[in-house]
């Protein structure tokens, strides 16, 4: 009679709330299963080198240095629009090959966010930055999401060059003649 009475306990028990109480779980032996989710391995924080490694990646595949470095005041704008395209497209496809990017919160523009939902502790002020009306404390619980933010979870730039010449970009280029 007691294994009756354990089954039908155990089947409203599932039906109305989706798990079994401790104590039927102790009297039929049975163990609670845990569930481990991997924790990704922290990325290290970029270095001077990475920075300078990142810069000359997308200078050698898409010209972003000398983009930006030129002035472009003299072009029209359907000239810039033209470089503009190619640019960011090599550029995108240089960051997206060496940079896996992912949003510091994943979630949608424009709607409440409550920092805990999202996975953010409220002391960690470098993974998020409080705009507008701002308390005096500094802390809230919730606040629309402007910016969903960036974070990076994997680099994987080309190999380091040599000590001396690591903070060279792009090398000159000369034509012999």
């Amino acid at each position: 009679m007691p294994r009756l009475f354990h089954a039908i306990r155990a089947f409203l028990s599932l039906l109305f709330s989706g798990r079994l109480p401790d104590d039927l779980v102790l009297e039929l032996g049975l163990m609670k299963r845990v569930t481990l989710t991997p924790t990704p391995a922290a990325v290290p924080p970029p270095s001077g080198d990475t920075a300078v490694r990142l810069l000359a990646a997308l200078q050698q595949e898409a010209r972003l240095v000398d983009f930006l470095l030129e002035d472009i005041a003299a072009y029209t704008d359907e000239q810039v629009g033209a470089a503009v395209r190619d640019v960011h497209a090599k550029s995108r496809d240089a960051l997206e090959r060496h940079v896996k990017l992912a949003p510091v919160i994943d979630g949608v523009e424009g709607t409440l966010t409550r920092l805990e939902a999202a996975g953010l502790d409220p002391k960690d002020k470098l993974s998020y930055r409080l705009l507008g009306n701002i308390p005096a404390s500094a802390e809230v619980e919730a606040a629309v999401l402007r910016h969903r933010g960036w974070k990076v979870t994997r680099i994987d730039l080309p190999p380091q060059p040599a000590a001396d010449k690591a903070k060279v970009v792009a090398p000159a280029e000369l034509e012999v003649e």
